[in-house]
């Protein structure tokens, strides 16, 4: 597990390879990960927007931006977390992810940015 603290908000990321939704044969590697975003302000958060940088170790890169995270906007209050599952699929056995969110504090309506630690994706047959 990974993690990064900034703006009084911690984000924690763990990775799965999930071989049963891969094919390895036709460069199809499916990864799930779990985010879990704690709150550690004295008001209350909204997560806003995502923005993700997706890195395959064949040299392709992209860009995602959406709306909040698996189709909804959590509010997380003082102290409290949320959590979420979602998945990334790669062309290669091994990549990387890292980003942001946009969040807003919903005391003051400031909008701030929270670093999503860079994680790897790395299927457990390549590291033998």
């Amino acid at each position: 597990m990974v993690f990064k603290i900034s703006e009084g908000v911690k984000v924690s990321v763990e990775t799965y390879y999930q071989p049963e939704y891969s094919d390895p044969v036709a460069a199809e590697f499916m990864f799930a990960y779990r985010i879990t975003i704690e709150n550690n302000n004295t008001f209350p958060v909204k997560l806003t927007q995502r923005h993700w940088n997706i890195f395959d170790s064949n040299g392709s890169y992209k860009e995602i931006d959406g709306e909040g995270v698996v189709g909804v906007q959590p509010v997380i209050l003082p102290g409290d977390q949320y959590q979420y599952v979602s998945g990334c699929n790669l062309k290669t056995e091994m990549g990387k992810m890292e980003g942001n969110y946009s969040m807003e504090n919903l005391h003051t309506k400031k909008q701030f940015k929270v670093n999503i630690p860079m994680f790897e994706m790395i299927a457990p047959f390549k590291n033998n």
